[in-house]
């Protein structure tokens, strides 16, 4: 009888580490057709690294958006960010995970679409989170006691104002 090795069960979706690049799609814009001039995704990712506050958009239960700045970092191919469990984000999240994540320099800006979940404070990855955050933000996210969240994009945008036409970028995760 041979003994097989198991695997660990995966906790995440594997996740392509570079998304496909394409142009996108705006009714009314004229965007170069040629594949030259999109963004990398290395240029996105930094300005997800370097950026300070993030937006994020979020849905009320009657389909009212809502818009909030927050403290985050791009964290292991995925933006990680805590708040309040009461605050209007968290309940908007319960009741629909998906939301919209962007940078904080709209002249460079990357813009996020996909879904969030919770993250398990035990989790060895929340540890790593929470000592990369107090780095940045010197601030211990353990402290505050409250929900952490993993969002995972499905699409992004890439817009680099002084180049818009020529650079405007779609990248694609799935």
């Amino acid at each position: 009888m041979s003994k097989r090795k198991e695997k660990a069960p995966n906790r995440a979706p594997p996740r392509r580490k570079e998304p496909k690049a394409t142009r996108p799609i705006v009714p009314g814009y004229e965007f170069s057709a040629k594949k030259t001039g999109l963004l990398p995704w290395k240029w996105a990712a930094e300005r997800l690294k370097r950026s300070r506050q993030y937006w994020i958009a979020t849905t009320r239960a009657d389909g009212a958006p809502h818009l909030m700045i927050i403290w985050g970092l791009w964290f292991e191919d995925s933006f990680w960010f805590s708040t309040g469990a009461a605050s209007r984000k968290a309940r908007n999240l319960a009741a629909n995970p998906k939301c919209v994540i962007g940078t904080d320099d709209a002249a460079k800006a990357v813009i996020l679409e996909g879904t969030v979940e919770s993250v398990d404070t035990q989790d060895a990855d929340f540890e790593k989170f929470a000592k990369a955050y107090q780095k940045k933000y010197a601030w211990d996210v353990r402290e505050m006691a409250q929900p952490v969240y993993r969002f995972r994009p499905d699409v992004g945008f890439g817009l680099f104002e002084k180049k818009f036409e020529q650079s405007a970028t779609r990248w694609v995760f799935r």
